[in-house]
């Protein structure tokens, strides 16, 4: 009988320990998965702030940050590169999301003392960048379109991001930002492209200025070596159909017709967007 008590007592022991296991098993597993809630929280809290102008958060119903940088699998502990940032609408967003945890990008044009756009361009985002501490740990890079450049130190870069440029940069420059993304990957690295999106069936080339091919732009990516890994409507817009008098900029935020059909064109929004995301594979 004591046998048989000993016996059960180290059945009991047994199955604890390994129910214990088990436990312990599954919460360090739990530990590593994506913690897509923390990103949302601190995009949710950037996107919300208050060094954001009124103009800027107007235009989230268009472009969608939240969605569209969880799309592309961004955590805030990343190292992110973000392709001629602009005036700094995706900046706003990204940096404070990024800052204490991550490092983030801005490849853009470098002043090279000219008064041309680009120059001009490269002065006002250092200007806002130094307007507000939440910008203070954004690194500046040098990118020259059609020419290779360092986005990012070689292999250091989680995430790149390029939101509507394909258009400026033509086939050639797009294929070598391409190049310059690759580079500045990690193995296992994202690039995430938003970009106009041209109609398959588009009519009017010449109404359609400033969209791309959303099928050419996969054929390019997937030529430097990328592998395509999926697209999102999180920013697709079916009221545009890209036929417009001065192409895409006829539609808001430029309204390039001014006060001409103006209601029309704030009816239909801004553009219809792909949003497409690109894997550097593993070696």
């Amino acid at each position: 009988m004591t046998i048989k008590k000993n016996a059960l007592k180290a059945i009991s022991v047994a199955i604890i320990l390994s129910c214990g296991a088990l436990s312990l098993s599954a919460t360090a597993h739990d530990t590593h998965a994506p913690d897509t809630s923390v990103a949302s929280m601190s995009l949710d809290k950037s996107v919300a702030s208050d060094h954001r102008s009124a103009k800027n958060k107007a235009r989230d119903q268009y472009r969608h940050p939240v969605e569209t940088l969880n799309f592309f699998g961004f955590s805030p502990n990343m190292t992110v590169v973000e392709i001629t940032p602009g005036g700094g609408w995706y900046t706003e967003i990204l940096a404070p999301a990024l800052k204490g945890t991550g490092k983030l990008y801005g490849a853009h044009y470098p002043d090279t003392g000219e008064d041309n756009y680009y120059s001009n361009s490269r002065k006002k985002l250092e200007k806002k960048l130094a307007s507000d501490v939440v910008f203070s740990e954004v690194i500046l890079t040098d990118f020259t379109p059609r020419q290779e450049s360092e986005l990012a130190p070689q292999g250091s870069a989680d995430l790149v991001l390029t939101f509507r440029n394909l258009h400026n940069w033509k086939d050639a420059g797009v294929e070598q930002v391409f190049k310059d993304a690759f580079n500045a990957l990690k193995p296992g690295g994202v690039l995430g492209v938003v970009e106009h999106r041209l109609p398959i069936d588009v009519a009017d080339l010449s109404q359609a200025s400033g969209y791309v091919s959303e099928v050419q732009t996969i054929k390019q990516a997937k030529a430097v070596g990328f592998r395509f890994a999926g697209s999102s409507e999180v920013n697709a817009n079916s009221k545009d159909m890209a036929q417009h008098p001065k192409g895409v900029w006829t539609l808001p935020p430029s309204l390039k017709l001014k006060d001409t059909d103006k209601e029309k064109y704030l009816a239909i929004g801004e553009s219809d967007r792909m949003t497409l995301k690109f894997v550097k594979p593993a070696k």
